[in-house]
Order: C-alpha cells, then structure tokens, then sequence
C-alpha cells in the first residue's frame, strides 16, 4: 500500500502542532483530472436574476446557467463537448449531493438533473451514474431519489448521523487518513479512534465524482463548500474535526482528508450551486441567514473555487454590517470561538488548487 506522510503546513507564521500531523494510506491512479484538474485556477461565476424566483429554483435559467458555466470553464464548443472532457462511455460516475441545509439550502433538483443531463448526453448509461450523500436517512429525507431518471443509482455509507462514528462497515479499511487526534476521552493509540477511512463508494463503487456542493457558512470550518462536502462527505469519523466549540481542528482536517488519493484523484469536477447561500449559523440553514446569491460557480480546481465562494459569503456579510468570517465573535447560532476557514490556504499549500488570488482566472458571466 502506497503511503505517503503529509505535515499539515505552516500557516499564520507557525507550524500547526505535532499532534496534528497526519498520515494518508490509499492508493488511486493519477490522472490529467485529478485535483486541481484541467483548469487550475481558473473559476467561472454565472449569474442569472431569473434563477429563482419566489424562492423557487427556475429550471430553464438554471440549466442556462449550468450550461453556459461548462462551455466557459471548458473553452469547448457546446455544453455536451464540455462533459466529454471529464467523463466517457464506460465511466461510473458519483454525483456528491448535501443535504445538510435542508430544507433551505441544499443540492437543488434542478442543478443535479442538468448534471446527469451531461453525463448521459456525453455517453454514461443511467446505471453508471450514482448518486451519493454519507448518510442514508438525511438522503431519503432531502428528497434526492425523487429526482432521479429511471436507471440512476444512489448509494450512501451509513444509515444515519451519530456522534462517535466509528463504525467501519460501508467504508474501506485500505484508504484511510490517520491524524493524532480523537474525540475527548478516546484512546490516542486506538487506530479506529484516530483514523478516518473512506467510503466504499469512494473506493470501490465510481472511478469518477463530481462534487455537487452548497454556498454556506459553518460555524467551525468557516465555509463549508467544494472541500468541506470531500472531507466530511466521503469518510467516517469526522466530529473529532470539531468535538467542542474550543476543540476545533477543521483548518487541518479538512484538507488532509482531501489529500488521500482516492478523493484527490477522482474529483473531476466542482460545482457549487450558489443560487441560494447561507451567510452565518451554518451549517444548519435558518432563513434569516439565507439569501438568494442567483450564481453558480464551476471550477476543478476546489481551492480557487472556494477561495472565491469564501469571499462571495464575507461579502453579504458587509453588506448587513457583520463581520468577515474569519474575524467574528461567537454568538448564539455560531458557538465556535474560532472558525477555520483558513483550510482552503492550507489545501492550496498541500497542491490541492491555487490559493494565490492573483493566480485565480475569474470568468464572470451575467445571463
């Protein structure tokens, strides 16, 4: 089994502790797609007014959106042209969607049609296409299966959300990320306590993931967007990220996660669906923190993807005179003393995307 030991990197000016190093042990071939994908640096932003209306997705714009948004990323003459350059006949394809906002902000049945639109008009069959959230429960409760055409699949790792998520059946004990960090009161030498291990569908079910992901706040990690919905959606033993409102080891965790080579190397394609956003008390959605943002943004590099969608966020929060989220205090829908927003820097410096603003090619496209 390949292994490689990755120091999560010096940020702020110091070195991150000792405790948190961490260790990946997985193993997936590299290719042209892997992270940061084709187009490092390189984000388009779509904007549509009709994108919703009367807090309803529009499906015409939305597809618009999505549509113009690939052939822009791509440089490709039409939007089934631009699909062909991430996905073949043969492929199995996952579509990582998030429910976690719901019912407020979530992966909108609009957006995941028109992907799957792309994949079948690109060559996939229906049943090489699946459809995956971590938990079962919060999958069925959001709706997701009643979206889908006849054929798609869906697949999830565990039955529901539950705080100590050690169990390792519905992931795969050959890739895992082993940090020295447990939940309070663990056993530091209890390997099940430390490591977190990939879903099988990660490993064993696709060869190819586009990350479906939402424009939100999180009250620990800062944002939750393209790498977020990676690092706490395709592995077990997450809330030692974040185990109290001081314990928070977001900054680090995130990002190692991210690092394994079987998430790394089949992320093809980011999408972040911000016609709807979350601007503060994530990542639970209350509608008084909810906006109708009417952009969507398309990327395969997720760190200047979520740089951008980081920005986009601390921007409503001027404009309501709160403020940026790196900066802000607790209150009573954000507990956590710090956030952590500072994982999408550490990605970058760990060669998961480009961090470096002025490298980013920002597209910005009004419709």
């Amino acid at each position: 089994m390949h292994s490689t030991r990755r120091s999560c990197l010096k940020m702020l000016g110091g070195s991150i502790p000792v405790a948190l190093a961490a260790q990946v042990s997985s193993k997936a071939e590299r290719s042209k797609l892997a992270m940061p994908g084709l187009y490092r640096g390189r984000v388009v932003q779509v904007e549509h007014p009709g994108s919703i209306m009367a807090g309803q997705y529009q499906a015409e714009p939305v597809r618009d959106m999505m549509r113009r948004g690939m052939t822009t990323l791509t440089g490709a003459d039409g939007w089934v042209d631009a699909w062909r350059l991430f996905v073949e006949p043969g492929d199995v394809v996952g579509i990582k969607v998030n429910p976690v906002g719901m019912p407020h902000v979530i992966s909108a049945p609009e957006v995941l049609r028109e992907i799957i639109a792309g994949l079948t008009a690109a060559g996939l069959k229906n049943q090489d296409i699946v459809v995956y959230d971590r938990y079962r429960a919060q999958f069925y409760k959001a709706g997701f299966d009643k979206w889908l055409p006849e054929g798609v699949r869906t697949m999830s790792a565990a039955e529901d959300y539950e705080g100590v998520q050690h169990a390792i059946e519905g992931y795969d004990p050959d890739h895992y990320m082993d940090m020295a960090l447990t939940l309070p009161g663990y056993d530091i030498g209890n390997l099940t306590a430390r490591r977190s291990y990939a879903s099988r569908f990660i490993t064993k079910s696709v060869n190819k993931l586009i990350n479906l992901c939402v424009l939100k706040d999180h009250q620990s990690a800062g944002v939750t967007l393209a790498l977020k919905n990676l690092s706490h959606g395709l592995v077990n033993n997450v809330a030692r990220s974040h185990a109290t409102s001081t314990l928070n080891a977001c900054g680090s965790f995130i990002p190692s996660v991210v690092s394994l080579p079987v998430i790394r190397n089949k992320v093809v394609l980011n999408i972040l669906d911000g016609v709807k956003g979350l601007y503060h008390g994530g990542p639970g959605a209350r509608p008084q923190f909810v906006w109708e943002h009417k952009t969507m943004y398309f990327a395969t590099d997720p760190v200047a993807l979520d740089h951008i969608g980081w920005k986009a966020i601390d921007a409503k929060r001027a404009a309501v005179g709160m403020k940026s989220i790196a900066l802000d205090r607790p209150d009573e829908f954000s507990t956590f003393l710090n956030r952590q927003p500072e994982h999408v820097e550490i990605a970058g410096a760990m060669g998961l995307g480009e961090w470096d603003e002025a490298k980013i090619d920002l597209r910005k496209i009004r419709l």
